[in-house]
């Protein structure tokens, strides 16, 4: 079972419905209370930095997501799923969030490219990824972000991407933690066979 947290900046029903094409059992959770030790979790995300983390907050997922994290219980974020995991976000000020990830994250620069992205961009991928296993590098996925994550380590960075003239990370692993920049969900056949891959771990 992959629980699918809400807590009210998520793109829920897409990665449902994601999931229940590839017959993956999941469920939508909306208290803490229902998330299950050791089951596989999916912090998905859209919207800014700020409102996402003080929403952890304010649902309690915060604590029981730190508790599942200590347990090295898996946990796989997208997009400002993604971003939470990271120490802090300066998006409407300054707000530390869920510190999987010691890094930043920080905002494209705006002068020669607009801002957010929005549309496909390929992915440059390691040949040792668990969530790209059998995905080839280069494959394309779909963004929609104005921030991106800027971890400390480039160790736990397993695919990059460019926008802006920046190269930036677009996916990450570290022991039990799991996160991708782009929407799988919304990536075709390749961002299926990612998810089934997370699935399968």
């Amino acid at each position: 079972m992959i629980f699918i947290i809400d807590y009210g900046a998520g793109n829920l029903h897409s990665v449902k419905k994601a999931l229940n094409y590839l017959n993956v059992p999941s469920k939508i959770i909306t208290s803490p209370k229902d998330l299950k030790p050791g089951e596989k979790v999916i912090l998905p995300g859209v919207g800014a930095f700020g409102h996402g983390i003080n929403s952890l907050h304010e649902t309690g997922f915060y604590d029981v997501l730190q508790e599942h994290m200590m347990k090295e219980y898996p946990i796989f974020g997208i997009c400002l799923g993604m971003q939470l995991l990271l120490s802090q976000s300066q998006e409407m000020g300054t707000y530390k969030g869920l510190n999987a990830i010691d890094g930043n994250v920080e905002r494209f620069d705006d002068t020669n490219d607009k801002v957010p992205q929005i549309g496909w961009n390929a992915v440059e991928v390691k040949d040792d990824s668990i969530l790209f296993k059998d995905i080839p590098s280069g494959s394309h996925f779909y963004f929609v972000h104005s921030y991106f994550c800027a971890p400390k380590d480039s160790s736990s960075i397993v695919g990059y991407s460019s926008y802006a003239g920046k190269k930036f990370c677009a996916a990450i692993e570290k022991n039990s933690i799991f996160a991708v920049q782009f929407h799988p969900e919304k990536s075709a056949e390749i961002g299926l066979k990612l998810l089934q891959n997370y699935a399968e771990i």
